[in-house]
């Protein structure tokens, strides 16, 4: 939340009102079982390694600020309308800084009138069911990505607008057998055409609903090979319907439900776009996704938030018995606000991963987190 702003001088010549805002989080975290330990600061369940070989012993005492965020948004006055961006960073590294307390990009924009431009959350998803929790990761099931996009929001009014976006594509291949490649090739994923995505979304003072829907090309190629071959690519799709609605008047229920094939990129954590089949052909993978929490405010210092999520992905016969399969996450909290700045909270966490082979794995965490904004 921003509390800090400052404008310009009247004398400049842009007159850009600049909003600075983040926040300071320490994050206590004991873990009852183990996670891989590049991700031992969240709750992610295909990371879960409790009972694997070089995972280490049960039982794991984790203090962590990488969830410490700084922003700016700044809004200028243009001939063609008011001018807004964004520029946002964490300290959650991954990718390359997978698992360093490092600073990570989360959104990087500009929007004037009907158009967007840059990286912020996907049009396919709907960041207003993450629920009140102070876990990182959050639900895995839900859509959730903040994607480098061009925007076009063609209608909006004061109860509903559309969107439609060009988003930058990616495909999370299988690196099994395909099309007869043997398994010391490299057999990795290609991107051609951009994912096109597109919502609609109604609100109003009882919640807000949302239907999206995304169509996309996930293509494969063979790296060690000099012409590429065998390569080739599939269709994939999905829709994600959600929304909130509140509840006697302190509480707010939110859901979602997805499902699609080769869609397993747009989901906060595990699953694969594209996979070998029983005869080593490729093959798009249907995964579907649902969440149900509930956040409750008891009074102006004290809230909690509850719920499940759940997801579940259609495996090929080619892919190893360790391929991903679903995976269950859940949580419990309560948090205090002492003032309007500070929130202390606890939270009761559990995560499952199951693998196509059966294997499951489990974990239950317990996190006690300071938070300071600004």
């Amino acid at each position: 939340m921003a509390l800090a702003s400052l404008s310009l001088p009247a004398a400049a010549a842009d007159k850009t009102q600049y909003d600075f805002y983040g926040f300071v989080q320490l994050d206590a975290i004991y873990d009852f079982n183990r996670m891989n330990s590049a991700w031992k600061d969240s709750l992610r369940p295909s990371q879960i390694c409790s009972g694997s070989v070089d995972c280490g012993t049960d039982g794991e005492a984790i203090l962590s600020v990488r969830q410490t965020r700084f922003g700016v948004a700044t809004k200028t006055p243009t001939d063609l309308g008011e001018l807004k961006a964004k520029l946002e960073f964490e300290l959650y590294g991954v990718g390359s800084d997978e698992g360093k307390t490092t600073p990570r990009l989360r959104h990087a924009y500009g929007e004037i009138g009907s158009f967007l431009a840059g990286q912020t959350w996907s049009t396919f998803m709907d960041i207003d069911v993450f629920p009140n929790t102070i876990e990182y990761w959050g639900p895995p099931s839900m859509i959730f990505w903040r994607n480098i996009q061009l925007r076009w929001t063609p209608f909006r009014n004061e109860n509903s607008h559309v969107a439609v976006a060009l988003e930058s594509p990616s495909s999370a291949v299988d690196d099994g057998k395909l099309s007869g490649v043997s398994d010391d090739l490299n057999v990795s994923g290609k991107t051609e055409l951009p994912d096109l995505t597109a919502h609609w979304r109604m609100q109003s003072n009882w919640g807000h609903y949302q239907l999206a829907a995304i169509l996309r090309q996930v293509s494969y190629e063979n790296t060690a090979s000099a012409n590429g071959e065998p390569s080739g690519s599939k269709t994939g799709y999905g829709l994600n319907l959600s929304g909130s609605y509140k509840v006697w008047k302190k509480g707010t229920l939110k859901a979602q439900l997805a499902y699609g094939e080769a869609i397993a990129s747009y989901f906060n954590d595990g699953g694969i776009d594209l996979a070998p089949s029983g005869s080593a052909q490729p093959e798009t993978l249907a995964i579907f996704g649902w969440l149900l929490f509930y956040d409750h405010n008891w009074n102006d210092k004290w809230s909690s938030s509850l719920g499940w999520a759940l997801t579940d992905q259609d495996n090929s016969g080619g892919q190893t018995d360790t391929a991903f399969k679903s995976n269950h996450y859940g949580v419990v909290n309560l948090l205090y606000y002492p003032t309007k700045s500070i929130m202390l909270g606890g939270e009761l966490q559990y995560g499952k991963y199951e693998q196509k082979g059966g294997y499951t794995t489990d974990d239950t965490r317990v996190q006690l987190t300071s938070k300071f904004m600004f």
